[in-house]
């Protein structure tokens, strides 16, 4: 049993699918093939069920592919420790950033790091909090920046900063003449939101309840959705409703600009705290603190850093 060996059962279990499987592995779907079922009899049990349609784990097989995950991690970690050992501050950082926050943060935080961190190149990947956690606990990413509250066992979560939310309406809208709204007055248009399943949806919905569950039980009211916050903002700039944007994605944009209007929230003024977040395990502390001075000193408009 090899390593190699580990990684051609994991990759398959997640796959579910032989050819991109090897695809994965980077080699030919014969040799991946061969090799689990090697190892399969090497220990002597079914790992998967193959079908035409389908590849699914045995019950014996999950628990073989979970424990093949843990021993995987661990041996990735001898390299990290090693590389930590020689400059923290040399080798690649894996940077996982939720969607609503990589357009606004990235283009200030990369240039940044550049200059202070030269041999830390980064490799992004914008996703869903849930799968940069799950990608996160597998190794594949090195730190993730996700909204806080964050529980995951393994798992160390430092806050950064807070960054308030801002209501925003088509131009010439009679919110404009408010210097700022109360939650409740989402109540009164339609409301541009997010899909569901996206954290930055479900804070604007818990700062206004009443959104999502309006007086006699009807459904949420005349809510439409975007695949994007910029996606979002264009649409409310055609008069379609308002929204609710994080202060980075809405403080710099000026009406001509942006052709919609920003107004704060009055208090208490709904925010979110952006954190980083990283195994307990992960020995590049050094990195670490690179990267989260960086990100206080990207000074996006509205935020408050956390020190």
């Amino acid at each position: 049993m090899t390593l190699t060996d580990l990684r051609y059962i994991v990759s398959l279990a997640r796959e579910r699918h032989f050819g991109r499987a090897a695809e994965k592995c980077h080699v030919s779907q014969p040799t991946l093939s061969v090799a689990v079922k090697k190892l399969e009899d090497q220990l002597g049990v079914i790992l998967f069920e193959r079908s035409a349609a389908d590849v699914k784990l045995t019950e014996i097989g999950a628990k073989i592919v979970a424990q093949a995950e843990r021993v995987l991690l661990e041996a990735q970690q001898v390299r990290e420790i090693a590389e930590s050992g020689k400059d923290p501050l040399a080798g690649p950082l894996r940077l996982g950033v939720i969607y609503t926050i990589a357009p606004y943060l990235l283009p200030r935080l990369i240039p940044l790091l550049r200059e202070r961190a030269p041999k830390v190149p980064l490799l992004i990947q914008e996703n869903y909090t849930a799968k940069l956690a799950d990608a996160l606990k597998r190794g594949e990413l090195d730190v993730i920046v996700i909204a806080l509250p964050f529980v995951e066992t393994g798992i160390v979560a430092q806050a950064v900063y807070e960054e308030p939310f801002r209501v925003v309406m088509p131009p010439e809208h009679p919110w404009a003449a408010l210097p700022e709204l109360p939650a409740a007055k989402l109540m009164e248009e339609p409301l541009l939101l997010l899909g569901a399943g996206n954290c930055f949806r479900d804070q604007v919905l818990e700062a206004c309840p009443r959104c999502a569950n309006p007086a006699g039980g009807s459904s949420l009211q005349k809510t439409l959705e975007g695949s994007s916050l910029e996606t979002i903002r264009h649409m409310v700039a055609t008069g379609v409703g308002v929204t609710v944007l994080p202060s980075a994605a809405a403080d710099g944009l000026s009406p001509a600009q942006g052709q919609v209007e920003v107004r704060p929230f009055a208090a208490p003024q709904p925010s979110r705290t952006v954190a980083l977040a990283w195994r307990v395990t992960y020995p590049r502390n050094g990195v670490i603190d690179v990267l989260r001075r960086a990100m206080l000193d990207t000074a996006l408009p509205g935020t408050r850093p956390i020190r």
